[in-house]
């Protein structure tokens, strides 16, 4: 790639007019401003000077030029961002050493190649024909599946990979793409989907960098097998990093200033049948917060859409949690039907999801609705529950006004007087010196994966019979510092929560407990599961930051960098594959 690309497209492009197209720029002196799209702020200090071809924020110190800008908005690399703007200014970009692919080239043309393979096997084969039929009888129209490109994996162990070989791809190459796995303790592999419905995951460029795939059958022999299945993490694909849709609908964002964050992928394409552009899905994964920050560049109002269940429920308790961590605005849309998804309520009348958008509640009313449903304020212990979960939430409350309108409606709903609510609102809010001391004991509310894990681990440490200590060894490492600090003391028995001095200790350790009895739970092997997901989760999180390395250094054209980067890739890829044989 030369030099001379970068001059022409700068000397082609004006950073105003290119920033200009993502924010709302103000006139100031001889520059602009605007809010700026990479960190919360009400006051702009976002500033873009025409004369400089540059843009900087005073707040949280972003700068650069256009090539900095698109590829901080997009989440891409360098070469990404080169394309783009190539196209906009209308160059023709030149590759130093055409003949020369990487890695992710290569591995852009497998996904290509297999999702033209898989649309090809739903028009043609017997089976995929029956599978088209079940997608338009669940009113998808012939040109969403078209548009999506949907596809079919034939329910044989290796027409995939028999198709790539022919193609010209080795096996190594289809290895690390994730569409084919490795029989256990031999050197055979067979196709990673079969007998599936298959939609294409992409990237904000619209390339297909992984595959997630529901299980069909007509005859109902697979009643075991998992719904949905998702791609492995590849250099190209990481599904806690990835939001169905997004390519599709980020300029529809844009311009409503609105997400609707969904859970499937029939719902998302039903949704942009039906109109709602602006509609996203998790990959088979909970929300993240790299996902949020994805979000957040194009929109600070998140509208979730997540099933009402138990554990839709939890999920949409934690999303609000971490969206309102992200400075996003979070309404909740509540289903008329309770167990419906959003492309069965489209499916049926558009007009009624159209009226649940409207209507989504405010995160608090979304918290109300579940603490009444939750307990009853007819019974002490229920009224307890109540204010154990609202008092806290509307103490965090910044406005006062805001504060005092939920005061008032816990007041009429729970018949207390305000002034009660506000003193007990005084405990949460101004702790004193106890609640220094207690810092370290977060009330339990919803976690991440990895916080669920360490905690049951501390859990089934305070619940064992035999207290003889476990040794972790190196494992004690994957451990927040708080936990770490808990299980040493748990283990030298200086954890006790009928001792505990304050009520939120003594909280926190009863939440934790568990009834090994009434789960019939061994406890060591309980553990031993938990502390191989915990090793997963880390594995995966050095995946994730080796995958960022890798686009930085191509971006810069490191490419002795890349070449280690990619090593180190593998060497974790295969440690997490060793650990995940290891739990079969």
């Amino acid at each position: 790639m030369e030099n001379s690309d970068v001059h022409e497209i700068k000397s082609r492009l004006d950073i105003v007019e290119l920033v200009g197209d993502y924010l709302k720029l103000r006139k100031v002196g001889a520059g602009y401003q605007a809010l700026c799209p990479f960190h919360t702020e009400k006051t702009p200090s976002f500033y873009v000077s025409s004369e400089r071809q540059s843009f900087k924020c005073f707040g949280c110190g972003a700068y650069g030029d256009i090539f900095t800008f698109v590829m901080k908005m997009e989440g891409i690399e360098f070469r990404e961002a080169l394309k783009i703007l190539a196209q906009r200014a209308g160059v023709k970009s030149r590759e130093a050493n055409p003949e020369l692919k990487s890695e992710r080239d290569k591995l852009f043309e497998i996904c290509e190649k297999a999702t033209q393979f898989f649309v090809k096997q739903l028009k043609s084969s017997q089976k995929g024909k029956k599978s088209s039929q079940y997608l338009r009888g669940r009113n998808l129209s012939q040109e969403s599946i078209k548009e999506w490109r949907l596809g079919y994996a034939p329910d044989t162990w290796s027409g995939l990979m028999d198709f790539l070989k022919k193609e010209g791809f080795s096996l190594n190459e289809i290895k690390k793409s994730g569409l084919v796995v490795q029989k256990e303790n031999t050197q055979t592999y067979y196709d990673r989907f079969r007998g599936r419905i298959i939609f294409p995951v992409t990237d904000l460029q619209k390339r297909v960098i992984g595959f997630g795939a529901r299980v069909f059958d007509p005859e109902g022999k697979t009643e075991s097998t998992a719904k949905y299945i998702n791609s492995p993490t590849t250099l190209l694909y990481n599904k806690s990093n990835v939001l169905y849709g997004l390519s599709r609908a980020k300029l529809s964002i844009r311009e409503k200033d609105q997400i609707i964050l969904v859970e499937g992928y029939t719902d998302v394409i039903m949704s942009h049948q039906a109109g709602f552009l602006n509609t996203v899905a998790v990959s088979g994964t909970a929300l993240t917060p790299y996902q949020l920050k994805m979000l957040k560049r194009y929109s600070n109002h998140l509208f979730t859409a997540f099933d009402m269940d138990q554990a839709g429920s939890l999920a949409t308790q934690r999303s609000i949690g971490l969206a309102q961590e992200q400075g996003l605005i979070v309404r909740v849309i509540v289903t008329p039907k309770e167990g419906s998804d959003p492309a069965e309520i489209i499916s049926q009348d558009p007009k009624q999801w159209e009226e649940a958008v409207q209507s989504a509640k405010t995160s608090m009313e979304f918290f109300f609705d579940i603490a009444f449903d939750q307990y009853s304020k007819e019974t002490p212990e229920g009224r307890q529950g109540i204010t154990k979960m609202l008092i806290p939430l509307i103490a965090s409350i910044d406005g006062q006004i805001e504060q005092a309108h939920w005061v008032q409606e816990l007041s009429q709903k729970m018949g207390v007087d305000e002034k009660s609510i506000f003193q007990e609102m005084e405990k949460v809010s101004f702790g004193g010196e106890e609640e220094k001391e207690e810092e370290s004991f977060p009330e339990i509310s919803v976690f991440s994966r990895k916080e669920k894990l360490e905690r049951r681990i501390l859990g089934l440490l305070l619940s064992r019979k035999e207290k003889k200590k476990i040794i972790f060894k190196k494992d004690l490492g994957l451990f927040s510092p708080t936990i770490k600090r808990l299980i040493d003391l748990t283990q030298q028995g200086q954890i006790d929560k009928t001792k505990a001095k304050s009520r939120k200790v003594a909280n926190f350790l009863n939440v934790l407990e568990i009834d090994l009895e009434k789960e019939g739970i061994e406890e060591e092997k309980e553990i031993d599961i938990c502390l191989r997901e915990l090793k997963n989760l880390d594995t995966r999180t050095h995946l994730e930051e080796i995958s960022k390395q890798i686009s930085d250094a191509e971006g810069k054209n490191q490419n002795k960098k890349v070449q280690k980067l990619i090593e180190k890739f593998k060497k974790f890829s295969q440690t997490l594959i060793d650990n995940q044989n290891n739990g079969n």
